[in-house]
């Protein structure tokens, strides 16, 4: 039997710690010690400006919102101790899928205790034998793990990847799968709305025709869009046009097969996840999805606070163009000051600067300035396009902005 010092775990871990620490890429965790919102107290630091969270448009602290969570919690309790097929399904669950549902422009949702829960459970349970889904090579990383672990519970559902954002690579790659004999049955077209680190959009309408044409499934995670794309903030599908129910629908354009969504981000922050889409897909999942089957049901808690967060985003769309507008004051201050920004019609705000460890570096500095912006770097993403990544809030006001940019030039 090894000792512990020579136990490879042991010796193989202490030397990538060692490693990170060393070329500067070590993760360090930085405690708030107040609500998230456009100032927080962070332990260490005091009173910083934040902007990298997802609190797009400023619920996570909206009174309203609290309050919910709070008489959630008197009236149904701290957890649901159950599954949602045994006992675990209370009518705040209900009451917010309805309202997903509606806010989506879909038939039905059904919720999870997070959208990673929500991608692991929609390939391997839709998929069988002889599928093939294909993939943006950007997608989170939600989705690959899905792919990848349908690809080995659900043998012979077969898998691609196109170049990002690349039609034509799209289609090269379904004429393929067209042709293999082993491609048998469904055709599955999976993308993100909103890239987390470039800010850019998929091209929806060229998607669905894609998919319309060889008869695939268009899958969307739309997370980094709620709240944040189209007139209304329904998601990048409004952008296009392409959300039933929504001011401007275009039938013409089609609209997408299932979503995958989160909670946590613009929809209040809390967290959770869901699918929305056609009903029989979410019976399906009701029926066969493990991470349903196996896993708690998303807190009532914050089943109460989720769905008051899309009641007022519904209500007050004027917080989306609110956003709107510090997203292009911010943009054209940082660009005054010397900076590219990545354009984008998103609330992210990504700064390419090469080396994981100068990100990092610029990161610390910018928050010993009292602006809390995140460096990244690989393997969030590739080599040699470390970022920092400002993400902007209908919370932060012009002077919130001014103090970014004023660090921003310091640097």
């Amino acid at each position: 039997m090894p000792t512990t010092a020579a136990r490879p775990f042991d010796a193989r871990t202490d030397e990538t710690l060692r490693s990170l620490d060393e070329s500067g890429q070590y993760k360090r965790l930085h405690t708030l010690e107040s609500p998230m919102d456009a100032s927080v107290q962070m332990r260490g630091y005091g009173e910083v400006l934040c902007f990298c969270s997802n609190n797009y448009l400023g619920l996570a602290n909206e009174p309203r919102v609290v309050e919910a969570g709070i008489e959630g919690l008197r009236r149904y309790g701290a957890g649901t101790a159950s599954v949602r097929f045994i006992c675990g399904t209370f009518s705040p669950h209900e009451q917010l899928e309805r309202t997903i549902a509606q806010y989506m422009g879909t038939e039905s949702s059904y919720t999870f205790v997070s959208c990673w829960n929500a991608s692991e459970a929609i390939f391997p349970t839709f998929c069988e034998a002889g599928d093939y889904i294909l993939s943006d090579e950007l997608n989170h990383a939600c989705i690959i793990d899905s792919i990848r672990l349908t690809s080995v519970i659900k043998k012979g559902v077969k898998k691609g990847v196109f170049k990002h954002s690349d039609l034509a690579s799209a289609r090269a790659k379904l004429e393929a799968a067209r042709s293999d004999p082993d491609v048998t049955g469904q055709l599955w077209l999976v993308t993100d709305g909103v890239f987390s680190m470039e800010g850019d959009i998929a091209d929806l309408p060229g998607l669905r025709r894609l998919c319309n044409e060889f008869g695939a499934m268009l899958v969307v995670d739309d997370s980094h869009a709620h709240g944040v794309m189209g007139q209304t903030g329904r998601g990048t599908h409004e952008h296009y046009n392409m959300c039933p129910g929504a001011p401007g629908f275009d039938a013409a354009n089609g609209t997408v097969d299932y979503f995958t969504g989160t909670l946590g981000k613009g929809l209040g922050g809390g967290a959770g996840g869901f699918i929305a889409g056609p009903k029989r897909g979410t019976e399906l999942i009701i029926q066969r999805g493990r991470p349903t089957l196996f896993s708690n049901a998303l807190p009532v808690t914050v089943a109460c606070s989720a769905n008051e967060a899309i009641r007022i985003l519904m209500d007050e769309p004027q917080r989306v163009q609110r956003l709107r507008d510090n997203v292009a004051s911010a943009r054209a201050k940082i660009a005054a000051s010397g900076f590219d920004v990545l354009e984008s019609p998103t609330a992210i705000l990504p700064i390419i600067v090469g080396d994981t460890a100068k990100a990092i570096s610029m990161s610390q500095r910018l928050l010993e300035l009292g602006v809390f912006v995140i460096g990244f770097g690989y393997p969030v993403v590739p080599e040699g396009t470390a970022r920092l990544r400002i993400q902007m809030s209908a919370a932060h006001t012009e002077e919130h902005i001014e103090r970014l940019v004023g660090a921003l030039k310091k640097l």
